[in-house]
């Protein structure tokens, strides 16, 4: 593969690297037995097994420790028997299955130390490494970067996991080699010989060096900064803690009386609309997909529907300021305008509005009752587009899509690149504090000032609004790519199949029962 062109009257050309990537998929019976790198420590006591595909050759040809030397080495890691690899991934699968596995990673680039620091960094702990049974050559054992994986187990379970793979035939490849600690030591000895410890905090700070230089020049370096620092620090974690019972289907009644009609908006570069109308669906409603173009046009009416909710997604790519274009288009077409008015002046609807239909709402707060005060939405803190899992709070407002939820701590989805909210004046601030319906926290429960807690930067970690009356609720996280426990990236282990964030969309439909 080649690129061939003129440049200055002469033939220029560019052949393609000498690589070839493959691109493989396999289906997924159950995308909730996912295994994650993440060390458990809230499991009681746990062993971290090898499997070593190389079985013991230890060779260190081509090696990240090469590397740093500057040499290539002579013997490369290699598998004798594709059936071991086959084995290991059959048996993986077996152990999963079976709820045998707490944390998995294959031995990967950097070899074995790199492998159980990177899980120590996923799980903020410490470890205690045995390296006895394996070499007598340390330096061998930590850096090979033959084909494995380790596997964090509970102690109960450890001799079934070893069993397991002696019956799949790599019984001799298998070895305990270390516990999980609460502390924040990384230790590796050889028996009662002391080989490497450092604090886990100082290893993944080295390992994030390189990160903290490169967004210190791409982003707000002072952003950079904080979340650098956020490493050394201790955290417990994301965590839950609700005022509600978030499996009680409170809208479950009201599905058989009716489906109330709610207009999911759509503009050019929205792209939230279905997974929205299927939360709505899913509480009872019929979803009718509006185009803005449908309303400017005369083809459509809001004048039949219930609920209203603004999709996120990038109207007009942005260029015209996060969904200000979306909002200028109803401010200035009068029969659009007039359409928003009169619905907003209802008093038997509601309104969402998120991310991008969170910008749009908060520009049309000249038609929203009670909405005088909503902030203006600018560029995050960063200088970056943020897509995270964070923590909010769910605060005490007449909001009628979050009642019952008050005093609620979760994580959510972010997915905004001007989710800042900017006031005009500390007046204006104040004014709006009773309408304040989310705001970011930390993961002791503290309200959110620092990066990365909170993800754009908003005075007190403000990140959703209602009106005077509860009607209209504005918020930059997505509430809607949460609903089930499967698409939250972490939940607690009773989590089975709703989310928490089902309870608003649930509320929605009780409150026009």
């Amino acid at each position: 593969m080649k690129t061939v062109w003129q440049q200055d009257g002469e033939r220029r050309e560019m052949a393609a690297p000498l690589s070839l990537i493959v691109s493989a998929f396999a289906p997924v019976n159950d995308v909730r037995r996912t295994l994650t790198p993440q060390l458990r420590t809230d499991l009681g006591d746990s062993d971290l097994v090898l499997i070593d595909l190389g079985f013991g050759r230890n060779r260190l040809g081509g090696s990240a420790l090469g590397e740093v030397y500057r040499q290539i080495g002579k013997v490369c890691p290699d598998i004798e028997q594709a059936g071991h690899l086959k084995a290991l991934f059959e048996t993986v699968q077996d152990l999963n299955r079976d709820g045998l596995i707490l944390a998995y990673h294959d031995r990967s680039d950097g070899g074995l130390l790199t492998t159980l620091c990177e899980m120590a960094f996923a799980g903020r702990c410490g470890l205690d490494i045995n390296l006895a049974g394996l070499a007598q050559d340390d330096l061998a054992v930590l850096f090979n970067e033959e084909l494995g994986a380790v596997l964090q187990v509970r102690h109960s379970d450890s001799d079934d996991v070893l069993n397991q793979f002696e019956h799949a035939g790599l019984g001799d490849c298998c070895q305990l080699i270390g516990t999980v600690s609460d502390g924040d030591e990384i230790r590796f000895r050889h028996g009662d010989r002391p080989v490497y410890t450092a604090a886990r905090s100082v290893l993944q700070q080295a390992w994030s060096e390189t990160t903290l230089k490169m967004q210190a020049l791409r982003d707000d370096p002072d952003c950079a900064a904080e979340e650098f620092a956020g490493i050394a620090q201790a955290d417990p974690g994301l965590s839950v803690q609700l005022s509600f019972d978030h499996n009680d289907d409170i809208a479950a009644p009201l599905v058989e009386i009716g489906r109330p009609r709610v207009a999911v908006l759509r503009e050019q570069g929205v792209n939230g609309q279905v997974e929205m109308a299927a939360s709505f669906n899913k509480a009872g409603f019929e979803c009718v997909d509006v185009h803005m173009s449908d309303i400017l046009g005369g083809q459509m009416t809001l004048d039949g529907f219930q609920g209203l909710v603004a999709c996120g997604g990038f109207s007009y790519g942005d260029v015209l300021g996060a969904g200000e274009g979306w909002a200028k288009s109803v401010l200035f077409n009068s029969r659009a305008r007039d359409q928003f008015s009169a619905f907003f002046e209802r008093e038997d609807t509601f309104s969402l509005g998120v991310c991008n239909g969170c910008q749009m709402l908060s520009n049309l707060k000249s038609l929203i009752p009670g909405a005088e005060h909503w902030p203006h939405f600018v560029r995050n803190r960063s200088e970056q587009f943020e897509a995270r899992f964070v923590m909010v709070q769910v605060e005490q407002t007449p909001s009628i899509l979050l009642e019952g939820m008050a005093g609620s701590r979760m994580p959510i989805a972010v997915a905004h690149g001007e989710g800042r909210a900017e006031f005009g004046s500390a007046d204006q601030l104040h004014a709006v504090t009773p309408q304040v319906a989310l705001r970011y926290v930390d993961n002791f429960g503290e309200r959110a000032e620092r990066y990365p807690a909170n993800p754009n930067g908003s005075p007190q970690g403000i990140t959703g609004l209602t009106s005077g009356d509860g009607r209209v609720t504005i918020m930059m996280p997505h509430p809607e790519r949460v609903v089930r426990a499967v698409q939250n990236s972490w939940h607690p282990d009773d989590w089975i199949e709703d989310a928490p964030w089902r309870r608003l969309f649930r509320n929605a439909r009780r409150w026009l029962a």
